[in-house]
């Protein structure tokens, strides 16, 4: 018999369907579902991932913990390619 995991194909795991269902789940507890999730994340459009996320859970669960840090890594994905300097910057000087 085959558990339920959620309808996303980018959540195989079911991590982030789970995190939904955890009573009284914490924000610091998502963060690390959230990380780990993400870890195991194919390679690809992280923003587009996350906005499927959104898609799926946000409507019922507006004030979700969850919800929240999704929210946070879609705007720090929306950022993520104006980042300047580190070692390449430095490398060309």
């Amino acid at each position: 018999m085959a558990v339920f995991k959620g309808n996303l194909k980018i959540d195989p795991r079911g991590m982030i369907y789970e995190s939904y269902r955890i009573h009284d789940v914490t924000l610091e507890e998502c963060r690390m579902i959230f990380l780990d999730w993400a870890m195991n994340t194919p390679q690809g459009d992280m923003k587009a991932y996350l906005q499927e996320l959104l898609d799926e859970y946000e409507a019922g669960h507006k004030n979700h913990p969850m919800t929240q840090v999704i929210r946070d890594g879609l705007k720090t994905s929306k950022n993520a390619g104006k980042r300047r300097g580190g070692r390449n910057t430095r490398m060309q000087s």
